[in-house]
């Protein structure tokens, strides 16, 4: 892909994550994740929706673990899966909710060399891990830019990846990705 100029931008602000999780999920796509010098460009998200999603973190209330779920939105939560790979998510909606946005896929710009093919995979390319969870994701070092909006024609939607243990909430159509 080609690196545009809102590369350069500000971050986005806390009133872009002070949203409907879902709505949040799709309008990453497009959206530029930086981490320090390591940046791609969003290709894939799933929405978590709140304590009532039975695939949720928070489903099971608040933990040590999901604390951050409960709190500001425009937080980073940073987890550790089967004990070996991080995932990363965007904190959504108002303090107390609970919801997060799961970045799934990203993909290289211009002059990158950065693979981010499933959440393990690009926390392992950009050196994302807990040490970030928390995280206040409008300042440095992690942080996402503006990128290139995704025109809603060009945007898939399907169910979530492996929550089969979610009953119905497994087949949710909270998956987002770029055709």
């Amino acid at each position: 892909m080609r690196l545009d100029r809102t590369v350069d931008a500000p971050p986005l602000d806390v009133a872009f994550y002070d949203r409907d999780t879902t709505m949040v999920a799709r309008d990453l796509l497009g959206r530029i994740l930086v981490h320090g010098e390591r940046r791609g460009r969003i290709v894939e998200t799933e929405a978590y929706v709140g304590e009532h999603d039975l695939a949720c973190h928070a489903s099971k209330g608040r933990t040590a673990r999901t604390a951050v779920m409960f709190g500001p939105p425009g937080r980073a939560y940073v987890y550790l899966i089967y004990g070996m790979h991080h995932c990363f998510n965007v904190v959504t909606e108002a303090e107390g909710h609970a919801s997060a946005v799961l970045i799934r896929g990203l993909a290289p710009l211009e002059g990158e060399t950065l693979m981010g093919n499933g959440p393990g995979r690009l926390c392992r390319a950009l050196g994302i891990d807990r040490s970030l969870d928390g995280h206040d994701l409008t300042q440095p070092p992690l942080t996402l830019l503006p990128g290139t909006p995704v025109p809603a024609r060009r945007i898939a939607r399907g169910a979530r990846i492996g929550v089969d243990y979610a009953g119905a909430w497994a087949n949710a159509p909270l998956r987002f990705w770029i055709r």
